[in-house]
């Protein structure tokens, strides 16, 4: 079997409210059913002692039912994490392609996320325009906003 990219993880604090958040902002949608899961086995294979988690997976926009989801999934123990920052080692963020970076820039805020930094313009040599800015979801996982014209 090729290699076939699946999901992208986030672990909430809140699963269902961040769900809500992706759904309202971006129009993912639901990829039922939602996730209850716990077990010796879920403990081997992720390596957390105890493990029990539930959540949820989201069809990314632009893809249909067949391209990869977002799982958002909230753990029965969590550790916590530091601020967000773009220069972080590790998985930075995901990307959005939207049509209009300011507004959904502004819708992301009205829905509980936060600014990191603001929107801008820049040509990229040999590859064209870009307009884009980081926020942040209400939990703090850091998302582009972009636009290539």
């Amino acid at each position: 079997m090729p290699i076939k990219y699946v999901h992208t993880n986030i672990i909430s604090a809140n699963w269902t409210q961040l769900a809500q958040f992706y759904i309202d902002v971006f129009g993912c949608q639901p990829a039922p059913p939602a996730r209850d899961q716990s077990g010796e086995w879920l403990s081997r294979g992720t390596g957390v002692k105890d493990a029990a988690l539930q959540g949820i997976h989201l069809h990314l926009p632009g893809y249909g039912d067949e391209g990869p989801t977002l799982e958002i999934y909230q753990y029965n123990h969590m550790e916590d994490k530091p601020e967000p920052t773009a220069n972080r080692k590790g998985f930075g963020h995901i990307a959005f392609q939207v049509e209009d970076v300011g507004a959904v820039f502004e819708k992301v805020i009205a829905y509980g996320g936060k600014a990191i930094g603001e929107v801008v313009t820049r040509v990229v040599e040999g590859v064209g325009i870009i307009t884009f800015v980081y926020v942040a979801d209400p939990e703090g996982n850091l998302i582009e906003l972009q636009r290539w014209g």
